[in-house]
């Protein structure tokens, strides 16, 4: 477990060329996840007087808690994140899922948009046989007296 504290006081990047992109959009949702997070933290402790309790003045209590503890969960967590992604673990997975995706064969815009439509029709299909079914077992049920 100490290794683990310890990599995460690393400031160096670990395989630094490799699987760039996807180690930048995995911390920029970890970091937009924590921001918002901490910014709803932020908003509920607006409601929150600490200055009460601490002997200070409401608006600076508040200001302080309100703002300050968000700021500092949010640089720390910030710093978890950017050290999560270079974790030689987890940053090894990172470049694989990178290999992997470079491997993959996308559809062209004509191909994604023939296969949209199909999945679309196949669905509405699906539902209104669903509701052909609906129909009769209700009309049954009520023929029956059951419902």
């Amino acid at each position: 477990m100490s290794g683990f504290f310890q990599e995460l006081l690393r400031p160096d990047i670990y395989k630094r060329s490799q699987g760039r992109i996807t180690r930048q959009v995995t911390f920029a949702a970890l970091a937009i996840g924590m921001a918002i997070g901490l910014w709803r933290l932020s908003q509920t402790l607006a409601t929150y007087d600490p200055g009460s309790h601490l002997g200070m003045s409401q608006t600076a209590a508040s200001a302080a808690l309100r703002f300050g503890l968000p700021a500092l969960l949010l640089a720390v967590g910030w710093w978890i994140s950017y050290r999560l992604v270079n974790l030689p673990n987890f940053a090894d997975f990172l470049i694989s899922v990178e290999v992997e995706m470079n491997k993959v064969s996308w559809p062209s815009r004509s191909e994604l948009i023939r296969a949209s439509i199909v999945v679309l029709v196949t669905i509405v299909f699906l539902a209104l046989l669903i509701a052909a079914f609906d129909v009769v077992w209700r009309t049954f049920f009520h023929a029956l007296g059951i419902v």
